[in-house]
């Protein structure tokens, strides 16, 4: 019966000591994850070292370049010269040709039209134009008359470019009067609205944006001053928009375009867009802006390597507590039985001593008797 649980507590120990070696590393990599959680860097760097090599730079260069996109490439060489992954010569020199001639004086004007004329900026150069028009009221003014007329007269209106372009409007006078202290916001405004427009918004972030702009426009006063507003009387249409926007509830709102327009200045106009597409939560569009402030122009780079898993945990903490929990209760336990094989091992030790001292002891008085 003693040797049974003897060998039960030791067979308990040994199962204990397996899932101890599969669950403690799952524990402590999640305790790890957990005190990163904060730092998009560290935890972008964490999966990048599990993910990136030459072999993915290299694949991610070639489908850059074959999609035109440059400034892709050139982030993934800038990522893999920073982690010390070595690239083909010939594939630097092809990324060098093709950030030249999107560089060209041809192509920088006729990007800088488009962006300027339609408000939809395809690269730094269309977003120079896209923000000259929005900062002279061109921009929001084209934007808010043509959604406005159309939320005037029934039509399907886009309520999200018809808020931010009203808010714009509101905002871009703060920008003059504060000498530019208000760009990082109005910048982001723009963005926020080209990626509306080209498709490159996220349907989740689009929801949070359209709350924020239901506390912060006054729709039913909107419609009513946009109602006869035209781009030949300029006037109208901001005055109503100015009106219709309640700028003292606008905090949020600002504090999502301001980090977009945080990510534009430290990485370029690509990487606010690619933003805009993977974010989910105003805090996504934070976590990136810190993200890039690192970063710079390997933002991009990273974000197409790791998605959204460059700014946010791929587990859940409650699934992360879980291991962590589930790590220290089969230590805990690993060490019960552990302790209890020991004390079992011991005491089965000291009782077969006693028996062989007994034995001899037994043996010697039986002895005394024979010698007489």
């Amino acid at each position: 019966m003693r040797r049974t649980r003897l060998a039960l507590a030791l067979l308990a120990a040994a199962l204990l000591a397996a899932a101890a070696a599969y669950v403690v590393p799952r524990g402590l990599e999640a305790a790890v994850l957990l005190a990163i959680e904060d730092d998009p860097a560290r935890l972008a760097a964490r999966a990048l070292d599990k993910t990136f090599n030459a072999d993915v730079a290299t694949r991610e260069i070639n489908a850059a370049l074959a999609a035109e996109d440059a400034d892709l490439a050139q982030s993934f060489v800038d990522l893999a010269a920073d982690r010390k992954v070595s690239l083909d010569p010939a594939l630097l020199e092809n990324v060098k040709t093709a950030v030249a001639e999107a560089a060209s004086a041809q192509y920088a004007a006729a990007s800088f039209a488009q962006g300027l004329i339609t408000g939809e900026p395809k690269d730094g150069v269309g977003l120079a134009g896209t923000a000259l028009g929005d900062l002279f009221v061109f921009g929001d003014l084209r934007d808010a008359v043509r959604e406005g007329a159309r939320l005037a007269s029934g039509e399907q209106a886009d309520e999200l470019v018809l808020g931010l372009a009203c808010v714009g409007l509101a905002i871009t006078a703060g920008t003059y009067v504060s000498a530019g202290a208000a760009a990082p916001a109005r910048m982001g405004l723009t963005l926020a609205k080209a990626a509306r427009k080209t498709g490159q918004l996220g349907g989740e972030l689009t929801a949070r944006l359209g709350r924020l702009l239901r506390g912060v426009v006054d729709w039913g006063q909107l419609k009513k001053a946009l109602a006869g507003a035209s781009i030949a009387e300029p006037a109208v249409a901001i005055r109503g928009a100015r009106e219709a926007v309640k700028l003292e509830r606008a905090g949020a709102l600002v504090d999502v375009v301001r980090d977009v327009g945080r990510v534009e200045a430290k990485a370029g106009t690509k990487a606010a867009l690619d933003t805009l597409k993977v974010a989910q939560t105003p805090r996504d569009v934070a976590r990136v802006a810190k993200l890039a402030e690192k970063e710079g122009s390997r933002t991009r780079a990273i974000l197409k390597t790791l998605g959204r898993g460059a700014i946010a945990l791929s587990i859940a903490a409650f699934d992360l507590g879980s291991w962590i929990l589930g790590a220290l209760l089969t230590v805990f336990a690993f060490v019960s039985w552990l302790k209890r094989a020991t004390e079992r091992t011991t005491e089965r030790v000291l009782r077969r001593r006693k028996e062989r001292r007994r034995k001899r002891a037994q043996g010697g008085l039986a002895a005394v008797p024979a010698q007489g």
